[in-house]
């Protein structure tokens, strides 16, 4: 089955198939990985948190930096790199299609993208990490073709990829669903202007990352404005690219016949910095965040400070802090600036306790409120109708054992078992490893009692 620029039906009968596809495949990968794994965490509850933590380099944007690393012809150090798994695979991917890849200190990667590319991105690494189908636009872009399965990662819904596909149609490339296994191809890339019917985070990365090696200039508009796009944009500047725009609803990018080398630091991560806000709220606690950028938190900083945590901002600090009892908040989530849908998993566990009702919209994706049947089972009473979760706070949890479906659930276990009475063991905590480096020992940092 092949599709070109100019075969609409094709297109859609693409999409179709990769739609469904990507379900199986997820689910097909999560289930392998816990057979494979049966880590464990165990947290002794009810310790207030207190003290000063370092947040590490954002997980989502240094996934899409070391993918664009491949299109410069020289060598890029990237610095801030969190060590997670979720890197660990990317890094083994690159290695696989050729590309040098070498940690020079802790945080600190060194990648020299090699003169050809071994086509094929295996299977057995790509099933683990969704994050693997931001290099189809830097391969096609850079070396004219690219092999890669279709990804894996948290099943926390439909994730489809059209819009990915949308976008590198437009600008010329042949696409091709062939054993599992997405084919791009083309001689190089023309310039295009790409309408997302959905302003989604990966497909944006993609098609801004082709578009820097396209001929001409590329306009995409309806963009995600994520912090993460603005730190890919501005480290694709870095190697050469010309990306204006990002952070706004339109991003615009003139193609540049090559690109070179440069050192570069990714931003803090705010999601790991999210959790650990929400987990010091949920204990009571008084926390000092370090190493992190207050702007880029201000959509959960202003629903901490609606349920009455008192939230500080100084130069790339923020201080949470609990003086008062907690207040029923709603939350709903959006696209960035809105509320992320990363931490709704994390607040749904800290309003569990909080007295009254409170409201969980998820607008994003659908399988997010699995954690809900978790959370129950340690005392919480939440119901889940359609997207809307209604939690009605309890007095206490009580610390029992939980699993961990994804990455953002296993956090928000960890919140839980942060806040319960008695001790939680939370399994498949390899799942939690995906995002957060040294959950352990930072959280035991600031006074939880915490193992595996």
């Amino acid at each position: 089955m092949f599709l070109s620029k100019n075969v609409a039906c094709g297109k859609e009968i693409l999409v179709n198939v990769l739609n469904v596809s990507l379900n199986s495949i997820n689910q097909v990968s999560v289930r392998e990985d816990k057979c494979k794994v049966m880590d464990k965490i165990y947290i002794a509850g009810g310790k207030r948190l207190q003290g000063r933590l370092r947040i590490s380099g954002s997980k989502n944007a240094s996934l899409a930096i070391l993918s664009a690393s491949i299109m410069a012809s020289d060598v890029v150090v990237l610095e801030n790199i969190p060590d997670i798994s979720d890197i660990r695979v990317l890094i083994e991917i690159l290695q696989h299609l050729g590309a040098d890849v070498d940690w020079l200190e802790s945080g600190t990667l060194q990648v020299l993208a090699p003169e050809q590319v071994i086509e094929q991105a295996p299977y057995h690494l790509v099933k683990k990490l969704r994050a693997s189908n931001l290099l189809l636009g830097p391969m096609v872009a850079r070396y004219g073709l690219a092999s890669i399965a279709l990804p894996g990662g948290c099943n926390i819904g439909v994730r489809p990829m059209d819009l990915h596909f949308k976008g590198l149609i437009s600008m010329g490339a042949g696409m091709e669903l062939e054993r599992g296994f997405i084919k791009a191809n083309s001689r190089r890339l023309k310039g295009a202007r790409v309408y997302l019917d959905f302003p989604s985070v990966g497909a944006t990365e993609n098609i801004m990352m082709a578009a820097c090696l396209a001929e001409g200039q590329t306009i995409i508009e309806n963009v995600a404005k994520e912090p993460e796009i603005v730190d890919l944009a501005n480290f694709l500047n870095c190697i050469g690219a010309r990306v204006r725009g990002a952070g706004t609803d339109i991003i615009k990018v003139d193609g540049v016949p090559e690109l070179s080398g440069c050192r570069y630091a990714v931003i803090p991560d705010r999601i790991e910095a999210g959790t650990y806000m929400v987990a010091a709220a949920a204990t009571g606690g008084d926390v000092i965040f370090e190493n992190l950028i207050p702007l880029h938190m201000e959509p959960l900083s202003a629903k901490l400070r609606e349920a009455g945590v008192s939230v500080t901002e100084g130069e790339g600090i923020l201080h949470v802090k609990v003086t008062g009892p907690l207040q029923p908040i709603d939350i709903r989530t959006l696209p960035y600036p809105g509320f992320p849908t990363d931490m709704q998993s994390q607040v749904m566990a800290m309003l569990s306790t909080v007295p009254g009702t409170s409201l969980v919209v998820e607008n994003i994706f659908e399988n997010r409120f699995r954690v809900a049947d978790e959370l129950k089972r340690m005392g919480a009473q939440i119901k889940v109708e359609g997207r809307m979760a209604v939690i009605e706070g309890v007095e206490a949890l009580h610390g029992t054992q939980v699993k961990a479906s994804d990455l953002r659930a296993g956090a928000a276990l960890v919140v839980a078992g942060l806040m319960a009475d008695g001790k939680t063991e939370i399994a498949d905590a390899v799942y939690v490893d995906r995002g957060y480096h040294d959950l352990e020992g930072k959280l035991r940092s600031i006074g939880a009692e915490i193992w595996r």
